[in-house]
């Protein structure tokens, strides 16, 4: 069986007791970056074997998992932080196991998305999830224009070095909003700005740092 556990984004303390369970009894750990969950195993005192299962061997890796659980072999698939699938090479792995006829089940945990969402004070009876736009300015702004008129809420990922950018970009294409940023959701510098686009924009340091989630108000 080739099981979907969540992972905390960012607090070690917010894993599942199912997590855990789920974490000691399988055969594997397919993970997205070793390294990372190595420290997550370690804490809880879990060895397990590591699979490397990332963007730039997913289809090579799938392959080599799948062949496992067609062995009657059990998997866990871990990201680096949440939910497996959410932003993700994860998708890749879970359509080829079904695809296989292998059983998927899932132990369900944080996302940041969700977190981000909840703290923003936006309407969050409907919201559109975006992931992580483009990352020229023209391919962003068309991806941007998609939803200009979504009566939704709007979320993105986006990373600290390209903030600034996305930033203009939005209120470009989107006006003077009301939206929040929420950035180390569960760490120890968690914080969460609520204004609207142009103050978020000035308000911005020189060099952002940590991971953004941006919560935009709908149309």
């Amino acid at each position: 069986m080739l099981f979907l556990v969540a992972t905390p984004i960012g607090n070690l303390s917010d894993i599942s007791l199912r997590a855990l369970d789920t974490l000691r009894q399988v055969d594997y750990v397919a993970s997205e970056d070793t390294r990372k969950t190595g420290v997550l195993l370690k804490r809880f005192e879990i060895k397990k074997p590591q699979i490397s299962f990332h963007e730039h061997n997913k289809a090579r890796a799938a392959k080599k998992i799948v062949g496992l659980l067609e062995e009657g072999k059990s998997v866990a698939l871990v990201t680096n932080a949440g939910t497996p699938g959410i932003s993700d090479p994860g998708f890749t792995l879970i359509r080829a196991a079904i695809q296989a006829g292998i059983e998927v089940t899932m132990v369900p945990g944080a996302t940041a998305f969700v977190m981000a969402l909840v703290l923003s004070g936006l309407p969050t009876h409907s919201f559109t999830f975006r992931g992580f736009p483009p990352r020229t300015s023209a391919k962003r702004r068309k991806f941007l224009a998609v939803d200009q008129q979504s009566p939704y809420t709007l979320i993105y990922y986006e990373s600290p070095h390209r903030l600034r950018s996305f930033l203009q970009d939005a209120l470009a294409v989107f006006g003077d909003r009301r939206a929040a940023l929420a950035k180390e959701l569960t760490k120890v510098f968690e914080s969460v700005q609520r204004s609207r686009l142009p103050e978020l924009l000035a308000q911005l340091e020189d060099k952002p740092k940590g991971e953004y989630v941006i919560v935009i108000a709908p149309a």
